[in-house]
Parts: structure tokens; C-alpha cells; sequence
């Protein structure tokens, strides 16, 4: 070999190692990420009170198992680590520190509960563990400047309740409100915004009732409500409790306007069993599309979640909301780890989860999208008034936006 085409060579071997240098250093990976994995950790209760909504995890666990097998993500494969806690916010810590310090979760996606997450947020925080996508509307999850690892998912239960207080002023100005809570983060969060929402009008909540997880039944609480003399019932509840709620109203013959939280708004897991004859009438509203609802069977992205569940999750229960959910914001977290390419850091992760536009999952509702930023950590931020007849939950009026509806 002459010593020019010796030169060449080794230029071209040279130009060989630094492109695959510089290639591997694209590469970044913090405690969770590898060439091979990605481990996601996440906490729900698949026991207890609030077992209903197990339900998301089960469907996130399906939908994760049908990236790996299209390929994963970017060639990685997901690691999908879900724990029980029991809606138990002392073993919601316990867990998320078996997840982070044990299991070497990258991030936990999805925990369920406000009082559940807000036992882990500093933590997280402290630990510079990513706190994504939390599975709860309270407000608290939209604080980037001083939990910059947490951030929410779903509408915030204020801006829902900022829409029924709109509504009950609008349609019954005259009304005797009367509001049954659970004793917890969640709903005195719901409950501070539905009383800034009535303003000068709160006055018109004549009676409340809180409930704790851990009663067998709130019975005697739809009771005491009846008593007070109100018309209008506004359900703060999950579904358990909601249920409840819907089956003694009908037993007491109190037929009042009932307001449901968008929490319990599910068809097969609140509605269904509280019994549809139960139900008519309640007003709720809703950020996704409703499976029941034929005016879907035709949609691209409904059409996606059906093969979804007839091929990777049978078990999977069309008309129960959760599962919806759990496929949406599997959906969103896909797309976050699409977006983060070969830089699978934490802090890429957090601001890849802040820059999502116009984002929209297979099951939201037309004319909602997901939206993010560094200011703001508050994906959805849409909602639509519904009300339920015969079997379905019916859409009516325009998607309200919580930026519009102050």
C-alpha cells in the first residue's frame, strides 16, 4: 500500500471513530435507561377504597407491552413496574421509595390520588425524580418553579368545578346546593374551587357532608343532605362512594339536579352499577370520548382503542372510563420518550414533558388537546358538559376552556 492510500485509510478510519464517538456521546442515560430498557415505575390502588381505578394501571400495562412488541421505543423496551398502595398515602411512599431506590425506576408515570402524590411530591423533588403525569386534578401539580419534577395530567378539579358552579348559576340561579366530599386533598381541592367559583354566591351551598375513604357507606350521609332541603347535589366522590351516592338518592325517592365529578363519570364502573334506571340525568362533564357512544364507532382514534383492547388487553372494559384514561396517558408518556431520542436523562424527560403542542391521544374528545410548557405544567386544560340518558352519557354545548371560563 502506498503511503498516500495509507493516508486515506487511516482519514477515512479517523472520520469512522469520530462519527461513532459522537454518536455515543448523543447518547445520555440517568439510573432506569439503557441502550435495551427504560424503566417506568407507578403506584395505584388496586386494593382498597379506591380499587376501581386499578383499572388504569392494568390498561397502561397492556398498552406498554403493545409498544415492546412493535419495537419499543426508539429500540429501548419498556419496563413497567406497577405497586399497590392501597390508596394509602404512607404506603404510596413506601412504594415510590422501593421503586426509586430498589427498582431504579427512570421516573414514575400515573400515580393515582391527591393525597396519595402529595405524600411523594417532595420527595421526588428532592430526589430530581421525575413525578410525571400524575393521575389526580388537583392544582398543586401545575407548579414548575417550586416542584419542577412533578407535573399533573388530566383538568385540574378546579377549573371543572369553576364549570358546574357556571352552570348551576346559569340554569338554577335560585338553587339549595348541597355538596358531599371526601375528606381528603382531592376533594377539599375540589371543594376551595367550587366555593371560589359561586364567588358572592357560595351562599347558595346550604349544606356539606365530607366522607372519609374508609367508611363501608355514605347512606346516612345522602340522608342528612336530603334534610337540609336541597335541590341540587354536587357528588364529589370516587367511585365507590359515587355509586353509593346515585343508589340511595333513588332509594329515598331525592331526585335533586346531581352534579358528578368527572372522576366517577364512569359508565361501567359508576353508572352500571349504581343502575342505569338510578342515573338519568346526572350532569358531569368529560375531557374523553365516551366508548358506549355509537357517534365513535366511526373515529380514527376510537377505532385505534377498540383493536387495542381486542388484541392487546381482552380483559379491558370498553365503557369504563379508567380505561380510557389509562390508554390516553400511556399514549402522552410514549410520546415523551419519542421525543427524548438518545438523551434518556431525567431532566430531558421533564422538558420533553413541557414542550408537548397540540398533542392529541386516540380517546380525547375533538377540539381538546394536550399543550405544555416550562410556565406550565397543566396538559389538559378543556372540558365538555354532559349529561346521562338511557345507557350513554350525552354531550351538549361547546368545549369549554379553563382559560376562558374564569
Amino acid at each position: 500500500m502506498t503511503a498516500g492510500r495509507l493516508s486515506l485509510v487511516l482519514s477515512a478510519l479517523a472520520l469512522i471513530v469520530t462519527h461513532c464517538n459522537v454518536a455515543m456521546a448523543q447518547k445520555a442515560y440517568d439510573t432506569g435507561a439503557s441502550d435495551a430498557e427504560i424503566k417506568i415505575g407507578n403506584i395505584m390502588p388496586y386494593s382498597g377504597p379506591a380499587s376501581a381505578y386499578g383499572t388504569i394501571g392494568r390498561t397502561e400495562a397492556a398498552y406498554f407491552k403493545m409498544i415492546n412488541a412493535q419495537g419499543g421505543i426508539n429500540g429501548r423496551k419498556i419496563s413497567f413496574i406497577s405497586y399497590d398502595d392501597g390508596y394509602s398515602p404512607a404506603k404510596t411512599v413506601e412504594q415510590a421509595r422501593k421503586l426509586v431506590e430498589s427498582d431504579g425506576v427512570l421516573l414514575i408515570f400515573n400515580s393515582l390520588g391527591t393525597a396519595t402524590n402529595a405524600a411523594i411530591r417532595k420527595y421526588m423533588n428532592e430526589k430530581q425524580v421525575p413525578q410525571l403525569f400524575v393521575a389526580s386534578g388537583a392544582s398543586k401539580w401545575n407548579d414548575p418553579k417550586d416542584y419542577p419534577w412533578t407535573m399533573g395530567w388530566q383538568p385540574s378539579y378546579q377549573d371543572e368545578a369553576r364549570v358546574y358552579a357556571k352552570y348551576i348559576m346559569k340554569q338554577k340561579p335560585d338553587a339549595k346546593v348541597a355538596v358531599l366530599y371526601q375528606n381528603d386533598d382531592f376533594g377539599k381541592d375540589y371543594l376551595k374551587g367550587l366555593k371560589d367559583a359561586f364567588g358572592d354566591k357560595a351562599s347558595m351551598i346550604i349544606a356539606e357532608e365530607a366522607y372519609e375513604t374508609s367508611e363501608p357507606t355514605i347512606d346516612s350521609r345522602i340522608v342528612k343532605l336530603k334534610a337540609a332541603g336541597a335541590d341540587t347535589l354536587i357528588s364529589i366522590t370516587t367511585p365507590k362512594f359515587a355509586a353509593q351516592a346515585i343508589k340511595k338518592a333513588a332509594e329515598i325517592a331525592w331526585t335533586p339536579l346531581h352534579i358528578l365529578s368527572n372522576v366517577s363519570a364512569s359508565l361501567g364502573g359508576v353508572m352500571q352499577p349504581a343502575g342505569f334506571e338510578n342515573s338519568q340525568g346526572i350532569v358531569s362533564a368529560s375531557y374523553l370520548k365516551d366508548g358506549a357512544d355509537p357517534q365513535w364507532d366511526k373515529d380514527g382514534g376510537m377505532q385505534k382503542f377498540t383493536a387495542f383492547l381486542k388484541t392487546s388487553y381482552p380483559d379491558g372494559n370498553k365503557l369504563d372510563g379508567a380505561t380510557e384514561f389509562g390508554y390516553a396517558a400511556a399514549q402522552t408518556m410514549v410520546k415523551v420518550l419519542q421525543m427524548c431520542g438518545d438523551d434518556l436523562t431525567r431532566a430531558n424527560i421533564m422538558k420533553q414533558a413541557a414542550s408537548l403542542k397540540e398533542f392529541v391521544p386516540d380517546t380525547l374528545l375533538p377540539g381538546i388537546s394536550i399543550n405544555t410548557s416550562a410556565t406550565d405544567f397543566a396538559p389538559i386544560k378543556q372540558l365538555q358538559l354532559m349529561r346521562f340518558k338511557g345507557e350513554r352519557w350525552e354531550l351538549f354545548g361547546d368545549i369549554i376552556s379553563a382559560n376562558l371560563s374564569n
